[in-house]
């Protein structure tokens, strides 16, 4: 039923909708999810996941048609109109996944409780305070963590950094392919689940303070948009890929032609993600 709210052809005029509905779809994860799990003493530990789980779900029927849509848009228009077609897909992907931060956001903070966002929480620690993991997620109440260490920092190179951070984020964008050639729109799992990501290091920003939402925002946001861009590409391209090897056009020039439009995709991808991490390394730091 909930399918019936998108239309990927609607959403390319309007994309500014998808907004709204990522936010919908947010927020009706995370009320079933403590609302269903939160008594049962083992998936309760997990909410952070099946919160994720029902985005995904969610999503997943506008994801694949509208992959459906951009993959006959391959094989019949060329060269730059066919880029513009594309980024009218990704600008409405774009809306939706910030729909899904500002309503994660939101709720996270309602809540009050870390726990529902557990394995976020984990996540975020294990990027920007691995040499003191334990001690990160007690100080941002975590049961089982170590309080009371302090951070142990190190002096490490911008250049460094920069380099760590795009290898991660070019893993990320691989395995985004890789599943959305796999299971078609199996690349909003790995978006979802970034989109959770960034919410819960947005609250730990903001100091659990939904006032101060909006300047966090603003920091991630920056180099975020050009980021998470660059993933729904990858998605975009991978999913065109594997629709087009579901239908056995593998030994057909509709399929070559897709692949070179896939890959073109992908290409411009990685630069794209070259770009967000010179902000991520170079530009936020000095504005935050």
């Amino acid at each position: 039923m909930l399918e019936m709210l998108l239309s990927p052809g609607r959403s390319e005029r309007r994309p500014w909708e998808l907004f709204f509905v990522g936010v919908f779809y947010a927020s009706l994860s995370v009320i079933l999810v403590n609302w269903i799990f939160a008594s049962d003493p083992v998936l309760s530990k997990y909410s952070g996941i099946l919160i994720v789980t029902f985005a995904v779900m969610f999503s997943m029927p506008y994801v694949y048609y509208t992959i459906r849509m951009e993959e006959n848009k391959s094989a019949s228009i060329r060269g730059i109109r066919l880029l513009t077609e594309h980024s009218k897909a990704i600008n409405a992907f774009l809306w939706l996944f910030v729909g899904f931060i500002i309503a994660f956001s939101v709720w996270a903070i309602i809540l009050g409780s870390p726990e529902s966002f557990r394995a976020q929480i984990e996540t975020y620690c294990s990027i920007n305070n691995p040499q003191n993991f334990q001690g990160c997620i007690a100080e941002h109440g975590i049961n089982g963590g170590i309080s009371g260490t302090g951070f142990v920092t190190g002096s490490t190179s911008s250049g460094k950094v920069f380099g760590s951070i795009f290898t991660n984020n070019l893993y990320v964008l691989l395995f985004a392919v890789i599943f959305s050639i796999i299971f078609g729109a199996g690349g909003i799992f790995i978006l979802a689940w970034n989109a959770t990501v960034i919410s819960a290091a947005m609250v730990i920003f903001a100091k659990s303070d939904i006032y101060s939402l909006p300047l966090s925002l603003g920091r991630y946001m920056i180099h975020g948009i050009p980021e998470i861009a660059s993933y729904f590409i990858g998605t975009l391209a991978g999913g065109i890929i594997g629709l087009s090897i579901i239908r056995r056009e593998f030994k057909t020039q509709r399929f070559w032609d897709i692949f070179y439009d896939s890959i073109m995709l992908i290409v411009i991808a990685i630069a794209i993600l070259l770009i967000a991490g010179l902000i991520e390394v170079f530009l936020t730091p000095r504005l935050f």
